[in-house]
């Protein structure tokens, strides 16, 4: 897990190397055990280090492959490394070292663009042919690794973070309209390529983008899932897919278990990373490390859920840490929190997660955590209303059920030039719908929430926190051959038992029954749901500063609305509409954006 940062030249010109040691430098914290810059010809390439495969300096990056052919820069872990490079070597490929970044490396050498598709893993990563001088860039199937790009005439910039290429300079920072409506409508979700930033864009998950040297460019999308039922599970009951589900959860668990440090869990106590405490206490963990956090109660809402993880850390006998974290330190938290964001993002566990990291960061440098089993597995609330209308009526029903608010609402929002004349976010959402491959109306909401929703929400917030503190997190519910599996799974053993049923069966196999059958909870901030004093009075600071005033970005008299009733005005989807126009205001007033 590291950061890496590079820049192409399309006009003659070499790169700037003080850009790339600019973007590098902002990429610390993603890796504080090592740096390091390369350039030849049109290309510099940086990369920040966090030791976790092959300790040695045999694994520091930029790396060059032992033909001396191509050059890389890598974040993230190929899991199935180790084998990988016994079937290269078998090739007739050699090895320096240990290290995944190495078999990255040899893997094109070997199969060209194509080596993606042999990775089992999350990754982003930059390689470059140095006798074309063409660069390829690449992004995992899920997009749990960041790839972030600022494409100016003559000139190609990418990094790990969109604030690192900022720190690089001549970034356009105008807002993107159509990712702003994406972002009030989508609970602050951007989808790629887009980001709030006209200057900056993302390269799509599951995607390969080559580089010419002449500046043009070509993207393969390389992983596209059928949201299909599959011939050979005809015959399975409800029974045989519990326990397919268990065993590619178990294989998903044991492949991010790979490291040459300890790996941890983030235990909140519910049924998502208690299954990963179970399946590793299953095949024979030790002394595994645990993690929970909880905040004071506030307006009424309990803070935390230590009696759930509690339990589970007594069941399987773990090393558990608790963070209670009290209502006054979440304000000073909150500015640390928006600093480490790539994008804006307001989900309140945001500094819930970014507040933990830092503390697990202290005792390990890998963690497992449970993101993505409700969309993967059909665990939220309201997928049971968008399974039962048709295939057709889907796109419709679904924009009434997530969106935060309709596109009228946005015109008395929003300052008038900066609302596009169409509903673009139900555009988005009425187009992916329509794209072949998904055979109920559940599966085209599931497909559209794990490939898109996810990615740029719960996937992005983990990343952006945890490596803030040097912590790198893996994700076992987007191994991307259990999405392949429960993709294929029937919708109606998806939604039974509340939802997330065939994966609940499964954890009735491992799991104390108060932890199953026990209430779907949320991670809850009360400080911020319910805009308590501190985190209050640093919102109105934003909102009433002279960079928000010059800005303009909404109706003066849609936030004196807010402010007057901080914790009355609520979205459709129940988020604090104070908190979601402030949070965009705070992170650009954070990043120095005009």
């Amino acid at each position: 897990m590291c950061g890496l940062s590079g820049e192409i030249r399309f006009d003659g010109r070499r790169p700037q190397l003080g850009a790339v040691r600019r973007m590098s430098d902002r990429l610390a914290d993603r890796g504080p055990d090592g740096q390091g810059t390369w350039t030849r010809g049109a290309v510099a390439l940086g990369h920040r280090r966090l030791k976790i495969i092959d300790l040695s300096d045999l694994g520091a990056q930029p790396m060059t492959d032992a033909r001396g052919e191509v050059t890389g820069v890598f974040n993230g872990c190929v899991y199935n490394y180790q084998e990988l490079r016994e079937e290269l070597r078998a090739l007739g490929h050699r090895f320096a070292s240990t290290s995944d970044t190495e078999v990255v490396l040899n893997a094109y050498q070997e199969w060209g663009t194509a080596c993606v598709e042999h990775f089992r893993g999350m990754f982003a990563l930059a390689l470059v042919e140095h006798r074309t001088g063409r660069l390829v860039l690449a992004r995992d199937r899920l997009g749990i690794k960041p790839l972030y790009l600022a494409r100016t005439p003559g000139r190609l910039r990418f990094a790990s973070s969109l604030p690192a290429l900022l720190a690089a300079g001549d970034v356009d920072t105008s807002l993107d309209p159509v990712a702003l409506h994406q972002y009030l409508s989508w609970h602050a979700t951007v989808a790629a390529p887009r980001t709030v930033l006209n200057g900056v864009r993302k390269l799509p998950p599951a995607t390969v983008r080559v580089v010419e040297p002449d500046g043009t460019e070509r993207d393969h999308c390389y992983w596209r899932p059928s949201y299909t039922r599959r011939a050979e599970h005809a015959d399975m009951g409800a029974d045989e897919w519990r326990d397919l589900v268990l065993d590619g959860l178990r294989t998903a668990v044991r492949r991010r278990m790979v490291a040459d440090v300890p790996v941890g869990v983030l235990l909140s106590g519910g049924l998502d990373s208690s299954l990963i405490v179970a399946l590793l206490a299953d095949e024979g963990q030790r002394d595994l490390m645990t993690f929970s956090v909880g905040f004071e109660s506030e307006g009424g809402e309990e803070g935390d859920e230590f009696r759930y993880s509690d339990l589970v850390a007594r069941e399987f006998d773990t090393r558990h840490r608790r963070l209670m974290v009290p209502s006054d330190r979440v304000s000073a938290a909150l500015d640390g929190a928006v600093e480490a964001m790539s994008e804006p993002m307001i989900s309140h566990d945001v500094v819930a997660f970014h507040l933990l990291s830092e503390q697990v960061s202290k005792e390990v440098k890998v963690v497992q955590s449970g993101q993505g089993a409700d969309e993967v597995f059909a665990g939220y609330h309201w997928y049971p209303r968008l399974a039962e209308v048709a295939r057709e009526d889907e796109p419709e029903r679904y924009v009434q059920t997530y969106s935060d608010r309709s596109h009228a609402d946005l015109a008395r929002i929003l300052r008038p030039d900066l609302l596009p004349h169409d509903d673009v976010s139900g555009r988005f959402v009425r187009e992916h719908m329509a794209t072949p491959g998904a055979q109920t109306a559940l599966d085209a909401a599931l497909r559209l929430d794990t490939h898109v929703m996810l990615v740029d929400d719960p996937v992005k917030r983990v990343d952006n926190m945890t490596m803030a503190w040097g912590l790198e997190a893996r994700v076992p519910f987007l191994d991307h051959e259990l999405v392949e599996l429960a993709a294929a799974c029937p919708p109606e053993l998806k939604l039974a038992d509340g939802g997330k049923g065939v994966l609940k069966e499964a954890g009735r196999k491992l799991l104390p029954r108060e932890i199953v059958d026990r209430p779907k909870g949320y991670f809850p901030v009360p400080a911020i749901r319910h805009m308590a004093g501190p985190v209050l009075r640093r919102v109105r600071e934003a909102l009433q500063a002279p960079e928000a005033k010059r800005r303009g970005l909404f109706q003066e008299s849609y936030v004196a609305e807010l402010l007057a009733a901080p914790d009355e005005h609520r979205t459709r989807r129940g988020a604090n509409a104070l908190w979601q126009v402030a949070l965009l205001e705070i992170w650009l007033q954070t990043h120095g954006i005009p």
